[in-house]
């Protein structure tokens, strides 16, 4: 049950709007903070200001998906082919509902892009966001070495790698 009464369905998951960027790369900022910077390098975390959330989210375009009022968006999901690239809820938004259903989204979108098998990857040390996938059906595939690239140099971490068959 959401919080306050309201669905997180009553606003969305809907297409990001302009208004929706900065409260969005601002929430992601704290999100990330919050759950992978205790886990990566100083160096990537230093790299991670609001707006570096803010480019990267605005080149994500038409990939990514919001919940929530419009310039007060719950969370975020973005999808890049056949992989779940990004979800991310506010704090407040987690245990609502809004991320089963940006994720049920996310899936939709991939499979009406054909795609029969999607992937998503997630710091092994992020026990509470593999839980979630695993409830949603998502199945843990083992652990392999993940690139991120960046204006700085590439990083790598041991993600763990999580399937689910969209057909």
């Amino acid at each position: 049950m959401a919080r306050n009464g309201d669905a997180p369905a009553t606003f969305g998951p809907r297409p990001v709007t302009q208004a929706d960027l900065i409260p969005l790369a601002r929430l992601w900022h704290q999100v990330w903070h919050e759950t992978q910077a205790p886990f990566v390098p100083a160096t990537l975390v230093a790299l991670r200001t609001e707006p570096d959330f803010l480019k990267r989210l605005t080149a994500m375009g038409d990939r990514v998906r919001t919940i929530g009022p419009i310039s007060a968006p719950l969370g975020f999901c973005a999808i890049d082919d056949d992989h779940m690239d990004q979800l991310f809820l506010a704090a407040h938004a987690r245990g609502t509902g809004a991320g089963a259903i940006l994720l049920a989204d996310a899936e939709t979108r991939m499979r009406a892009n054909g795609i029969t098998h999607a992937q998503l990857d997630c710091l092994k040390e992020n026990a509470a966001a593999i839980r979630f996938y695993k409830k949603a059906g998502w199945t843990a595939a083992g652990i392999r070495s993940v690139p991120l690239y960046t204006h700085a140099g590439p990083f790598s971490f041991d993600c763990m790698v999580l399937t689910k068959a969209l057909a």
